[in-house]
């Protein structure tokens, strides 16, 4: 090894140095954070299942309300509710959720009137649905969502032990043919990677609104959404990043855990959605910011040390080994993941999705920069 160190110059030796360092990084990052999902232990049921609300918001939502709320209704679990907040609502949501009342006695409604002269966002749906709710234990879901399995509220509910407040699920989008799909799945595989990985952590700071749970105590001790209420999105990040703690916050990862959503079907449509998602950002805790950076620069900074070291050093062996490393190492934590999480058929386009999906993040962030501007 000295011998191979004295043969490079010392900027070689720098630019490996620094390469090393980049790769160092993203090594802790895969087998610390991103395997934890994975490795994610099923909780064991101890008999105790107390009752629980189920609330899904919908606005103009009647078409998915009929063919998914069923599945949520026929849970195999001993009591719960649900309540749908129709929000605004100007299709027949509200006559379909009516006529589902009289099959399904578990089942009620409240509304929001529609007032043009009022703005809002879910925010207040699901605080209306918080209001309306008899129990303790509340687990969340969009109308355009549906349980994978009749035990999601079974394998959520048995994620409580003493202590627990918060529960975060997976919450998927269903397998349809074409590269957009491929893209959106492996964008939400990756984001629960990271927040979920980052949980088992001891530093959860989000969880996805299509399959959440946490208490009514939670979420009233510090007045709801009111410390961010202002902002259209943020229902589950904002509320997490606040709320959510080492010891209060567990994840859940069984195969009935799961909820699959109606992806986009257009590629204008995901980045309004990414957009939407992309806004709260800014608004997390300065220690949030700081791990979620964490791994994006040590991967911008290998690449970039990766081209500088074939390009102007002619480190041709040294880069392709530690390229050929991190990507055996990055689709074997992916793969263990994609089995836990039913995922399939993306990857071997990985390689291409690591290097594409930060770019499209920041013209993301850049269109929300300039959005924010114009207003």
């Amino acid at each position: 090894m000295e011998q191979y160190l004295n043969s490079l110059s010392q900027w070689q030796q720098i630019v490996l140095l620094v390469f090393a360092f980049a790769l160092l990084v993203q090594t802790v990052y895969y087998l610390c954070v991103c395997l934890r999902p994975a490795c994610n232990k099923p909780p064991q049921r101890n008999g105790g299942q107390p009752p629980v609300s189920v609330i899904v918001c919908a606005r103009n939502e009647g078409e998915n309300l009929q063919k998914f709320l069923p599945k949520i209704l026929e849970q195999d679990y001993p009591d719960f509710e649900v309540i749908v907040v129709n929000d605004c609502s100007e299709d027949e949501t509200l006559m379909i959720v009516a006529e589902m009342e009289q099959t399904y006695k578990n089942l009620r409604h409240t509304s929001i009137e529609i007032d043009r002269k009022f703005s809002h966002g879910k925010k207040l749906a699901v605080t209306v649905g918080l209001k309306s709710a008899k129990n303790e234990y509340v687990v969340l879901t969009d109308a355009d969502c549906y349980p994978a399995s009749n035990q999601w509220l079974a394998d959520v509910m048995a994620s409580y032990t003493d202590g627990t407040e918060i529960v975060l699920g997976y919450g998927g989008y269903e397998p349809r043919k074409g590269l957009l799909n491929k893209i959106i799945r492996f964008d939400t595989l990756t984001i629960a990677m990271q927040y979920m990985g980052w949980a088992k952590a001891g530093h959860p700071y989000m969880g996805v609104g299509r399959n959440m749970s946490y208490t009514r105590s939670v979420f009233f001790a510090k007045n709801g959404f009111q410390s961010h209420y202002y902002l259209m999105s943020g229902d589950d990040d904002l509320f997490v990043n606040e709320r959510a703690t080492k010891r209060n916050t567990r994840i859940v990862t069984t195969a009935g855990s799961r909820t699959l959503s109606v992806p986009c079907d257009s590629f204008a449509q995901w980045v309004n959605q990414k957009k939407r998602h992309l806004s709260t950002w800014t608004h997390y805790r300065p220690g949030t910011k700081i791990i979620l950076s964490y791994e994006l620069m040590s991967r911008l900074l290998f690449y970039a040390v990766m081209i500088l070291a074939i390009c102007k050093f002619g480190l041709y062996i040294e880069a392709a080994a530690a390229f050929g490393f991190r990507m055996l190492m990055q689709m074997v934590v992916y793969k263990v993941n994609m089995r836990k999480f039913g995922e399939r058929g993306f990857l071997f386009l990985i390689p291409i999705f690591d290097i594409v999906l930060p770019i499209l993040q920041t013209a993301f962030n850049i269109l929300i920069l300039r959005d924010k501007r114009s207003q």
